[in-house]
């Protein structure tokens, strides 16, 4: 899903970069009201797992491998303001020192995986969980992990396709099949560590208790 430099062109990247600063700027004045100060290394150990957990590869099919993307697990526990800054320290520094994406296409990636990715978890996570059925919680953990890797999947192709790269009847199909694949061991994982890390922590940072406890951040 890392788009590579010489993908997309001149218009895509400009523009997608324009809405990744804009959503991130507006994230970080979000993030200092939603976070106090015992908060802020909660977010740098969340980054360092998140980073190394997307190290190990899983199969898929054919060939193909998928690893976390942790955009929902992030923002469940975070709320998506503070997940989206998260994942964009991510993507930079697997951008600049481990060349997974390209510099050019780096503010396309952050948009659509650490932007879109981890609003439509927190949207999709918040409305299930409110119809508190059996199991809801889970179901609602694992749906917004799912559709967090759908989300980035479609904008990967419509940014290939609106640069001309490739056709979007050619690779909406295929990123979208390896995706759902993909989705559900992400959507696993993500209930694995959302249950871990509830059961070990004595004191939950203030923006997860917040944001899991009204259903939307301060």
């Amino acid at each position: 899903m890392h788009i590579p430099d010489g993908f997309l062109d001149a218009k895509t990247v400009i523009v997608t970069s324009a809405a990744s600063l804009a959503a991130l700027k507006y994230g970080m004045t979000k993030a200092k009201k939603e976070l106090g100060e015992r908060d802020i290394p909660s977010l740098g150990v969340m980054a360092a797992f998140i980073f190394a957990a997307q190290m190990v590869n899983f199969p898929v099919m054919a060939g193909t491998s998928g690893h976390l993307l942790g955009a929902a697990l992030a923002a469940i526990l975070f709320g998506p303001y503070s997940a989206s800054l998260v994942l964009s320290t991510v993507l930079i520094v697997q951008c600049l020192f481990f060349q997974d994406g390209g510099i050019t296409a780096l503010g396309a990636n952050i948009l659509n995986m650490a932007v879109a990715g981890t609003f439509v978890a927190s949207i999709v996570y918040n409305t299930v969980k409110k119809l508190r059925f059996t199991g809801s919680e889970m179901t609602a953990i694992f749906l917004s992990a799912w559709l967090s890797v759908l989300t980035g999947a479609f904008l990967t192709s419509f940014e290939l396709a609106i640069s001309g790269t490739v056709s979007f009847n050619a690779v909406i199909a295929p990123m979208i099949l390896v995706h759902a694949v993909i989705g559900i061991g992400e959507g696993i994982i993500t209930c694995v560590a959302v249950a871990y890390i509830r059961r070990i922590l004595d004191i939950k940072p203030q923006a997860f208790a917040n944001y899991n406890e009204r259903g939307e951040a301060r």
